[in-house]
Protein backbone atom coordinates (compact mmCIF):
# COMPACT_ATOMS: atom_id res chain seq x y z
CA UNK A 1 0.00 0.00 0.00
CA UNK A 2 1.14 3.41 -0.92
CA UNK A 3 0.71 5.50 2.26
CA UNK A 4 0.92 8.99 2.17
CA UNK A 5 3.64 10.21 4.28
CA UNK A 6 3.66 13.55 5.68
CA UNK A 7 6.16 16.53 6.34
CA UNK A 8 5.23 17.54 9.94
CA UNK A 9 8.30 18.83 11.36
CA UNK A 10 10.97 21.48 9.67
CA UNK A 11 14.37 21.98 10.96
CA UNK A 12 17.28 24.05 9.10
CA UNK A 13 20.75 25.50 9.80
CA UNK A 14 22.08 27.14 7.33
CA UNK A 15 24.66 30.51 6.78
CA UNK A 16 22.47 33.61 7.20
CA UNK A 17 19.71 34.08 9.92
CA UNK A 18 19.29 31.17 12.22
CA UNK A 19 16.67 28.36 12.27
CA UNK A 20 14.52 27.60 9.75
CA UNK A 21 12.03 30.94 9.83
CA UNK A 22 15.66 32.76 9.50
CA UNK A 23 16.55 30.32 6.57
CA UNK A 24 13.66 30.83 4.75
CA UNK A 25 13.71 34.80 5.29
CA UNK A 26 18.13 34.71 3.76
CA UNK A 27 16.89 32.77 0.68
CA UNK A 28 14.00 34.61 -0.42
CA UNK A 29 15.62 38.07 0.66
CA UNK A 30 18.09 36.68 -2.25
CA UNK A 31 21.38 38.48 -0.53
CA UNK A 32 24.43 36.10 -0.48
CA UNK A 33 25.81 35.27 2.41
CA UNK A 34 29.68 34.40 1.22
CA UNK A 35 32.40 35.46 2.58
CA UNK A 36 36.58 34.95 2.83
CA UNK A 37 36.58 31.79 4.60
CA UNK A 38 37.04 32.51 8.30
CA UNK A 39 37.65 29.05 9.41
CA UNK A 40 41.16 29.01 8.52
CA UNK A 41 43.99 30.61 6.60
CA UNK A 42 42.57 30.01 2.90
CA UNK A 43 45.54 32.12 1.10
CA UNK A 44 47.22 28.91 -0.38
CA UNK A 45 44.01 28.10 -2.30
CA UNK A 46 42.25 28.86 -5.57
CA UNK A 47 39.26 29.31 -4.42
CA UNK A 48 39.02 31.36 -0.87
CA UNK A 49 35.45 31.96 -0.82
CA UNK A 50 32.43 29.95 1.27
CA UNK A 51 28.99 30.61 2.98
CA UNK A 52 30.05 29.74 6.74
CA UNK A 53 27.84 29.79 9.62
CA UNK A 54 28.50 31.73 12.52
CA UNK A 55 27.49 28.87 15.04
CA UNK A 56 27.26 29.40 18.62
CA UNK A 57 26.79 25.71 19.99
CA UNK A 58 25.60 27.06 23.82
CA UNK A 59 22.97 28.95 22.40
CA UNK A 60 21.44 25.30 21.28
CA UNK A 61 21.98 23.55 24.42
CA UNK A 62 25.09 21.62 23.79
CA UNK A 63 27.00 20.90 26.00
CA UNK A 64 30.84 21.03 26.39
CA UNK A 65 31.00 17.11 26.56
CA UNK A 66 28.71 16.44 23.50
CA UNK A 67 31.04 19.72 22.08
CA UNK A 68 33.88 17.25 22.75
CA UNK A 69 32.74 14.44 21.39
CA UNK A 70 30.58 15.73 18.17
CA UNK A 71 32.37 16.61 15.25
CA UNK A 72 30.46 19.84 13.98
CA UNK A 73 28.31 18.12 11.02
CA UNK A 74 27.45 16.04 14.24
CA UNK A 75 26.06 18.97 16.12
CA UNK A 76 24.46 20.78 13.24
CA UNK A 77 22.35 17.50 13.03
CA UNK A 78 21.46 17.44 15.99
CA UNK A 79 20.35 21.09 16.75
CA UNK A 80 18.34 20.84 13.40
CA UNK A 81 16.57 17.68 14.45
CA UNK A 82 15.40 18.79 17.92
CA UNK A 83 14.21 22.03 16.17
CA UNK A 84 11.92 19.53 13.70
CA UNK A 85 11.10 17.50 16.81
CA UNK A 86 9.48 20.26 18.43
CA UNK A 87 8.14 22.33 15.66
CA UNK A 88 5.85 19.17 15.22
CA UNK A 89 4.14 18.90 18.47
CA UNK A 90 5.68 15.48 19.22
CA UNK A 91 6.47 14.21 22.70
CA UNK A 92 9.32 11.86 21.46
CA UNK A 93 9.51 10.34 25.00
CA UNK A 94 5.46 9.19 24.69
CA UNK A 95 5.84 6.89 21.71
CA UNK A 96 6.92 3.91 21.14
CA UNK A 97 10.92 4.39 20.55
CA UNK A 98 11.30 0.97 18.50
CA UNK A 99 9.30 2.49 16.03
CA UNK A 100 10.92 6.04 15.91
CA UNK A 101 13.87 5.87 13.44
CA UNK A 102 16.62 8.15 11.82
CA UNK A 103 18.71 8.31 8.40
CA UNK A 104 20.87 11.21 8.10
CA UNK A 105 22.45 12.30 4.49
CA UNK A 106 26.08 13.20 4.58
CA UNK A 107 28.85 13.65 1.40
CA UNK A 108 31.89 14.04 3.56
CA UNK A 109 31.15 12.70 7.20
CA UNK A 110 33.69 14.25 9.69
CA UNK A 111 35.77 16.09 7.40
CA UNK A 112 36.76 19.11 9.98
CA UNK A 113 37.26 16.58 12.72
CA UNK A 114 39.46 14.17 10.82
CA UNK A 115 41.33 17.28 9.28
CA UNK A 116 42.63 18.65 12.46
CA UNK A 117 43.34 15.52 14.19
CA UNK A 118 45.25 14.28 10.78
CA UNK A 119 46.57 17.44 11.71
CA UNK A 120 47.82 16.83 15.46
CA UNK A 121 48.84 13.44 14.88
CA UNK A 122 50.85 13.97 12.15
CA UNK A 123 52.50 17.45 13.48
CA UNK A 124 51.10 19.24 10.80
CA UNK A 125 51.96 16.81 7.97
CA UNK A 126 55.78 16.72 9.18
CA UNK A 127 55.58 12.74 10.40
CA UNK A 128 54.75 10.32 7.35
CA UNK A 129 54.16 7.48 10.18
CA UNK A 130 52.03 9.64 12.40
CA UNK A 131 52.31 9.30 16.39
CA UNK A 132 48.67 7.82 17.65
CA UNK A 133 49.59 9.10 21.52
CA UNK A 134 48.41 12.60 20.30
CA UNK A 135 44.94 11.67 18.63
CA UNK A 136 41.31 12.23 20.53
CA UNK A 137 39.60 9.20 22.02
CA UNK A 138 36.49 10.21 19.97
CA UNK A 139 38.93 10.00 17.02
CA UNK A 140 37.05 6.45 15.68
CA UNK A 141 33.29 7.95 15.83
CA UNK A 142 34.69 10.25 12.90
CA UNK A 143 36.25 7.85 10.46
CA UNK A 144 32.50 5.93 11.20
CA UNK A 145 29.64 7.84 9.43
CA UNK A 146 27.15 6.25 10.79
CA UNK A 147 27.89 8.35 14.07
CA UNK A 148 26.15 11.00 13.08
CA UNK A 149 23.14 9.05 12.99
CA UNK A 150 24.07 8.13 16.60
CA UNK A 151 23.96 10.89 17.67
CA UNK A 152 20.77 12.16 16.52
CA UNK A 153 19.08 9.05 17.75
CA UNK A 154 20.78 9.14 20.97
CA UNK A 155 19.78 12.82 21.56
CA UNK A 156 15.63 11.98 20.55
CA UNK A 157 15.98 8.94 22.25
CA UNK A 158 14.74 6.62 18.60
CA UNK A 159 15.84 2.89 18.49
CA UNK A 160 14.17 2.06 15.18
CA UNK A 161 15.85 2.33 12.15
CA UNK A 162 19.07 4.26 11.90
CA UNK A 163 21.21 4.79 9.34
CA UNK A 164 23.29 7.00 7.11
CA UNK A 165 22.88 8.03 3.38
CA UNK A 166 26.31 8.54 1.27
CA UNK A 167 25.71 9.55 -2.19
CA UNK A 168 27.44 12.58 -2.64
CA UNK A 169 25.42 15.60 -3.41
CA UNK A 170 22.05 13.54 -3.59
CA UNK A 171 22.93 12.39 -0.21
CA UNK A 172 20.19 14.76 1.38
CA UNK A 173 17.29 14.35 -0.84
CA UNK A 174 18.13 10.52 -0.93
CA UNK A 175 18.36 10.04 2.71
CA UNK A 176 14.75 11.81 3.00
CA UNK A 177 13.56 9.38 0.66
CA UNK A 178 14.79 6.55 2.34
CA UNK A 179 12.98 7.86 5.11
CA UNK A 180 9.57 8.08 3.56
CA UNK A 181 9.82 4.43 2.18
CA UNK A 182 10.88 3.06 5.73
CA UNK A 183 7.49 4.67 6.84
CA UNK A 184 5.67 3.48 3.63
CA UNK A 185 6.87 0.31 4.01
CA UNK A 186 5.55 -0.14 7.83
CA UNK A 187 9.48 0.03 9.56
CA UNK A 188 8.74 2.75 11.96
CA UNK A 189 5.80 5.70 12.63
CA UNK A 190 8.19 8.46 12.76
CA UNK A 191 11.05 9.23 10.93
CA UNK A 192 14.07 12.25 11.62
CA UNK A 193 15.03 12.22 8.28
CA UNK A 194 17.61 14.76 6.32
CA UNK A 195 21.25 15.76 6.40
CA UNK A 196 24.38 17.40 7.28
CA UNK A 197 27.93 18.39 6.20
CA UNK A 198 30.00 20.59 7.40
CA UNK A 199 33.13 20.51 4.90
CA UNK A 200 34.98 24.26 4.66
CA UNK A 201 38.01 22.53 5.80
CA UNK A 202 41.36 22.57 3.68
CA UNK A 203 41.19 18.97 2.71
CA UNK A 204 37.93 20.17 1.06
CA UNK A 205 38.78 22.90 -0.54
CA UNK A 206 41.79 21.60 -2.05
CA UNK A 207 39.83 18.87 -3.11
CA UNK A 208 37.44 20.98 -5.36
CA UNK A 209 40.52 23.30 -5.88
CA UNK A 210 42.24 20.37 -8.10
CA UNK A 211 39.18 19.96 -10.22
CA UNK A 212 38.39 23.94 -10.58
CA UNK A 213 34.66 23.22 -9.52
CA UNK A 214 34.84 26.16 -7.46
CA UNK A 215 34.58 29.87 -7.97
CA UNK A 216 37.90 31.76 -8.11
CA UNK A 217 35.77 34.87 -7.92
CA UNK A 218 37.92 36.22 -4.65
CA UNK A 219 37.69 39.66 -5.40
CA UNK A 220 33.99 39.60 -5.19
CA UNK A 221 32.65 36.98 -2.82
CA UNK A 222 29.11 37.94 -2.48
CA UNK A 223 28.54 37.66 -6.27
CA UNK A 224 31.51 34.48 -6.49
CA UNK A 225 27.93 32.17 -7.65
CA UNK A 226 26.01 32.31 -10.39
CA UNK A 227 24.03 29.67 -11.26
CA UNK A 228 22.57 29.78 -15.02
CA UNK A 229 24.62 33.24 -15.45
CA UNK A 230 26.76 33.44 -18.71
CA UNK A 231 29.65 34.62 -16.56
CA UNK A 232 29.24 31.75 -13.62
CA UNK A 233 32.59 30.42 -12.83
CA UNK A 234 31.92 27.58 -10.27
CA UNK A 235 30.28 27.25 -7.30
CA UNK A 236 30.77 28.40 -3.74
CA UNK A 237 31.29 25.93 -0.92
CA UNK A 238 28.43 26.02 2.15
CA UNK A 239 27.69 24.08 5.18
CA UNK A 240 24.25 23.60 7.19
CA UNK A 241 22.10 20.98 7.85
CA UNK A 242 18.33 20.12 7.74
CA UNK A 243 16.15 17.42 9.21
CA UNK A 244 12.32 16.39 8.81
CA UNK A 245 10.07 14.62 10.81
CA UNK A 246 7.86 12.07 8.94
CA UNK A 247 4.90 10.61 9.66
CA UNK A 248 2.36 8.11 7.92
CA UNK A 249 -0.15 10.56 6.75
CA UNK A 250 -3.65 9.57 8.04
CA UNK A 251 -1.56 9.13 11.67
CA UNK A 252 -0.82 12.46 11.39
CA UNK A 253 -3.75 14.10 10.84
CA UNK A 254 -5.62 12.17 13.19
CA UNK A 255 -3.24 13.53 15.95
CA UNK A 256 -3.84 16.97 15.01
CA UNK A 257 -0.69 17.57 13.37
CA UNK A 258 0.20 20.53 11.47
CA UNK A 259 0.90 19.01 7.73
CA UNK A 260 3.55 21.26 5.94
CA UNK A 261 3.38 18.89 2.88
CA UNK A 262 3.53 15.28 1.29
CA UNK A 263 5.99 13.73 -0.26
CA UNK A 264 4.39 11.97 -3.10
CA UNK A 265 7.25 10.44 -5.29
CA UNK A 266 10.79 9.89 -5.50
CA UNK A 267 13.29 8.35 -7.90
CA UNK A 268 17.22 8.35 -8.16
CA UNK A 269 18.85 7.23 -11.40
CA UNK A 270 23.15 6.76 -11.97
CA UNK A 271 24.54 7.97 -15.46
CA UNK A 272 27.55 5.36 -15.10
CA UNK A 273 29.48 8.07 -17.12
CA UNK A 274 31.94 9.53 -15.68
CA UNK A 275 33.33 10.53 -11.96
CA UNK A 276 32.48 14.16 -12.09
CA UNK A 277 30.98 14.92 -15.72
CA UNK A 278 27.52 14.64 -16.97
CA UNK A 279 26.27 14.38 -20.41
CA UNK A 280 25.21 17.40 -21.54
CA UNK A 281 21.49 15.95 -22.78
CA UNK A 282 20.32 15.72 -19.35
CA UNK A 283 18.69 11.84 -20.08
CA UNK A 284 19.56 10.70 -16.69
CA UNK A 285 18.29 13.24 -14.49
CA UNK A 286 15.03 13.08 -17.17
CA UNK A 287 14.27 9.53 -16.46
CA UNK A 288 14.55 10.29 -12.50
CA UNK A 289 12.36 13.15 -13.03
CA UNK A 290 9.66 11.13 -15.17
CA UNK A 291 10.08 8.26 -12.67
CA UNK A 292 9.08 10.20 -9.64
CA UNK A 293 6.05 11.61 -11.42
CA UNK A 294 5.23 8.24 -12.04
CA UNK A 295 4.90 7.70 -8.51
CA UNK A 296 3.84 11.17 -7.08
CA UNK A 297 0.79 10.39 -10.18
CA UNK A 298 0.82 13.69 -10.59
CA UNK A 299 1.45 14.83 -14.73
CA UNK A 300 4.36 17.25 -16.15
CA UNK A 301 1.97 20.05 -16.07
CA UNK A 302 0.76 19.53 -12.34
CA UNK A 303 4.23 20.66 -11.33
CA UNK A 304 4.34 24.96 -10.49
CA UNK A 305 7.76 25.33 -9.37
CA UNK A 306 11.65 23.26 -9.66
CA UNK A 307 13.78 24.13 -6.71
CA UNK A 308 16.97 23.04 -9.04
CA UNK A 309 20.20 21.50 -8.37
CA UNK A 310 21.33 24.95 -9.39
CA UNK A 311 25.61 24.61 -8.63
CA UNK A 312 26.70 27.62 -10.74
CA UNK A 313 29.11 25.46 -13.30
CA UNK A 314 28.58 25.28 -16.55
CA UNK A 315 27.74 21.47 -17.17
CA UNK A 316 25.61 21.37 -14.57
CA UNK A 317 23.31 24.14 -15.14
CA UNK A 318 23.29 22.98 -18.97
CA UNK A 319 22.49 19.43 -18.16
CA UNK A 320 19.27 20.07 -15.95
CA UNK A 321 17.99 22.51 -18.37
CA UNK A 322 18.33 19.83 -20.57
CA UNK A 323 16.43 17.63 -18.46
CA UNK A 324 13.84 19.84 -17.51
CA UNK A 325 12.91 20.10 -21.06
CA UNK A 326 13.23 16.55 -21.96
CA UNK A 327 10.99 15.39 -18.65
CA UNK A 328 8.62 18.21 -18.77
CA UNK A 329 8.25 19.25 -22.35
CA UNK A 330 6.63 22.69 -23.12
CA UNK A 331 5.97 22.84 -19.41
CA UNK A 332 8.93 23.65 -18.44
CA UNK A 333 9.18 26.85 -20.40
CA UNK A 334 6.03 27.81 -18.03
CA UNK A 335 7.52 26.96 -15.10
CA UNK A 336 9.56 29.13 -12.31
CA UNK A 337 12.92 27.22 -11.62
CA UNK A 338 15.74 28.62 -8.78
CA UNK A 339 18.69 27.93 -6.85
CA UNK A 340 18.82 28.46 -3.27
CA UNK A 341 22.65 27.35 -3.69
CA UNK A 342 22.91 30.94 -5.23
CA UNK A 343 21.74 32.79 -1.75
CA UNK A 344 23.53 29.88 1.04
CA UNK A 345 26.32 27.84 -1.13
CA UNK A 346 26.69 24.20 -1.72
CA UNK A 347 26.70 21.80 1.27
CA UNK A 348 27.15 19.24 -0.52
CA UNK A 349 25.42 15.98 1.00
CA UNK A 350 23.09 18.73 3.29
CA UNK A 351 22.32 20.32 0.43
CA UNK A 352 19.17 17.86 -0.83
CA UNK A 353 17.57 18.08 2.46
CA UNK A 354 17.46 21.75 2.78
CA UNK A 355 16.24 21.97 -0.33
CA UNK A 356 13.44 19.77 0.55
CA UNK A 357 12.88 22.01 2.89
CA UNK A 358 12.96 25.14 0.99
CA UNK A 359 10.21 22.95 -1.15
CA UNK A 360 8.13 22.23 1.62
CA UNK A 361 8.17 26.01 2.92
CA UNK A 362 7.54 27.60 -0.65
CA UNK A 363 4.36 25.34 -0.69
CA UNK A 364 3.08 27.02 3.00
CA UNK A 365 3.94 30.27 1.64
CA UNK A 366 3.60 30.65 -1.95
CA UNK A 367 6.65 31.83 -2.59
CA UNK A 368 9.35 31.24 -4.66
CA UNK A 369 13.08 31.76 -3.80
CA UNK A 370 14.68 34.14 -5.93
CA UNK A 371 18.13 33.28 -8.27
CA UNK A 372 20.76 35.42 -6.41
CA UNK A 373 23.57 36.87 -8.91
CA UNK A 374 21.71 35.96 -12.01
CA UNK A 375 22.10 39.40 -14.66
CA UNK A 376 23.58 37.72 -17.77
CA UNK A 377 21.36 34.87 -18.68
CA UNK A 378 23.10 31.80 -20.63
CA UNK A 379 21.32 31.71 -23.64
CA UNK A 380 21.45 27.86 -23.21
CA UNK A 381 19.61 28.39 -20.38
CA UNK A 382 16.44 29.36 -21.12
CA UNK A 383 14.22 29.06 -19.12
CA UNK A 384 12.33 30.69 -16.22
CA UNK A 385 14.97 30.93 -13.76
CA UNK A 386 13.22 33.71 -11.46
CA UNK A 387 16.24 36.43 -11.45
CA UNK A 388 17.25 38.52 -8.31
CA UNK A 389 13.70 38.93 -6.24
CA UNK A 390 11.38 36.01 -4.53
CA UNK A 391 7.93 35.69 -6.36
CA UNK A 392 4.70 35.51 -5.00
CA UNK A 393 2.79 32.62 -6.70
CA UNK A 394 0.14 29.91 -6.42
CA UNK A 395 2.83 26.49 -5.13
CA UNK A 396 0.87 23.21 -4.87
CA UNK A 397 3.06 21.08 -6.08
CA UNK A 398 7.30 21.57 -6.51
CA UNK A 399 10.13 19.12 -7.95
CA UNK A 400 13.11 19.24 -6.32
CA UNK A 401 16.31 17.59 -8.10
CA UNK A 402 19.67 16.71 -6.89
CA UNK A 403 22.89 15.55 -9.17
CA UNK A 404 25.93 14.48 -7.61
CA UNK A 405 29.25 12.84 -8.38
CA UNK A 406 29.41 9.79 -9.36
CA UNK A 407 26.68 9.96 -11.82
CA UNK A 408 23.65 10.35 -9.18
CA UNK A 409 20.56 11.99 -10.37
CA UNK A 410 17.81 12.19 -8.00
CA UNK A 411 14.18 13.85 -8.02
CA UNK A 412 11.34 14.06 -5.96
CA UNK A 413 7.49 15.31 -5.99
CA UNK A 414 6.83 17.52 -3.28
CA UNK A 415 2.49 18.70 -2.61
CA UNK A 416 0.07 20.64 -1.00
CA UNK A 417 -1.48 18.14 1.88
CA UNK A 418 -4.47 16.42 0.17
CA UNK A 419 -3.44 18.14 -3.19
CA UNK A 420 -3.48 14.82 -5.30
CA UNK A 421 -5.74 12.48 -3.32
CA UNK A 422 -9.06 11.60 -4.76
Amino acid sequence: MNRGVAVTGIGVLTPGAPGTAGFWETVCGGEPTFRTITAFDPGRFRSRVAAEIDFEPARYGLTPRQLRRMDRAAQFAVVTAREAVAASGLELSALDPGRTGVVVGSAVGCTVSLDREYSVVSDSGRLAVVDPAYATPHLPDYFVPTSLAREVAHDAGAEGPACVVSTGCTSGLDAVAHGVEIIREGGADVMLAGATDAPISPITVACFDAIKATSPDNHDPVGACRPFDGTRSGFVLGEGAAMLVLEELEAARARGARVHAEIRGFASRCNAFHMTGLRPDGAEMAVAIEAALAEARVPAEGIDYINAHGSGTKQNDRHETAAFKRALGPHAYHLPVSSIKSVIGHSLGAIGAIEVAASTLAIEHDRVPPTANLRHPDPECDLDYVPLTARELRVDTVLTVGSGFGGFQSAMVLSAPGRWRS
